[in-house]
């Protein structure tokens, strides 16, 4: 068989398009609506206007209003309409239109959709996707700016995703819709529609595994690890690092629950420093977990203590000092130096 044409411009047959993370969300969710008719798409402003940042732009026109329904200001009852569109065979794709807002439906997703299936024993499957917006750096204020993935990944029963580019958003949208458990994917909202975070995607390619994580950048004096809106931060300060001699590998996380920490301990077993980067508090966080675990698998391969660059222990700020609060390139430098200064 011939490879598939990848010319980008000018091609009407090319399997290859330069895409934003939210442009490459609205075509996952159209191919994998294609591709089941049990595909549901709901949330608050979903069909008419396309959803808040125009992720579902298109999808009701096209799909119908019995596919993309638009529902009540009301994240309980979009989650358990969800899980009982899931035991009737549906797979419904929820939209919480900011993260601050899916607490509502915490009680659903923590009570229902986590455990549903093994109260059953195998029973029944819930394979409910709930998209959540997160992270900070639009300029909103408290509910719309926060980093709340941790408390979802602690949950049993729960799968938990975060996408950081164009690529992965177009192939986990539609791995997560195909997977039988409930899972959260979590998309960095001030990478929707970023010129800088666009991608060439190959929509014949075979992607990633949902569940794995990733080298993206190699390098040998230190490890860094992030997921979401963190990887961009960590891929700028490692070219900034790179100008001044200093070589930093960069392994985006991508799965949250389950971790997949072998990259990770690959990785330190050669640098010997690791420093994780998250907008979410440091307490009691993915940053935590990732810390604790390296320290009990590469324990004698470690140069200096792992460090952490992450929001702070407060709730979020308003917009004029949100710039302080997010990690940013020159404190992850400064975690990089007083790393190899140990």
């Amino acid at each position: 068989m011939a490879a598939p044409v990848k010319t980008t411009v000018d091609n009407p047959t090319s399997t290859v398009r330069n895409l934003t993370i939210g442009k490459a969300l609205n075509l996952g969710l159209r191919a994998a609506m294609e591709a089941d008719d049990k595909v549901i798409v709901m949330g608050e402003d979903v069909g008419k206007l396309g959803g808040v940042f125009r992720i579902t732009d298109g999808l009701q026109k096209d799909f119908g209003e019995q596919r993309v329904l638009d529902t009540p200001l009301a994240e309980s009852g979009i989650i358990g309409t969800a899980v009982g569109l899931a035991v009737r065979g549906f797979r419904p794709v929820c939209e919480i239109q900011f993260e601050g807002f899916i607490f509502p439906g915490f009680d659903q997703i923590s009570s229902q959709l986590a455990k549903l299936h093994y109260r059953t024993q195998g029973e029944i499957k819930v394979p409910v996707v709930i998209r959540v917006p997160f992270g900070g750096g639009i300029g909103a204020v408290e509910h719309h700016s926060e980093s709340p993935e941790s408390l979802f990944a602690h949950i049993a029963g729960l799968r938990v995703v975060s996408c950081s580019n164009a690529v992965d958003a177009y192939w986990m949208i539609q791995q997560a819709i195909r997977c039988d458990d409930p899972v959260l994917l979590f998309e960095p909202k001030r990478l929707y529609h970023s010129a800088a975070a666009k991608a060439d995607v190959d929509t014949a390619a075979s992607p990633d595994p949902l569940f794995a994580s990733r080298v993206v950048r190699e390098g040998s004096a230190a490890t860094l690890v992030a997921y979401g809106p963190s990887v961009k931060v960590c891929l700028d300060a490692a070219a900034a690092a790179r100008e001044e001699g200093t070589s930093l590998e960069v392994i985006d996380l991508r799965t949250l629950s389950p971790l997949d920490l072998e990259p990770v301990f690959e990785s330190v077993r050669r640098t010997g420093r690791l420093i994780t980067v998250s907008e979410a508090q440091p307490e009691s966080s993915i940053t935590s977990e990732i810390a604790a675990r390296v320290q009990q698998e590469c324990f004698f391969s470690l140069e200096a203590p792992v460090l952490r660059v992450t929001g702070f222990d407060t709730p979020y700020p308003p917009a004029k000092l949100e710039e302080h609060f997010l990690p940013d390139l020159d404190r992850v430098l400064h975690a990089v130096d007083r790393a190899l200064a140990w």
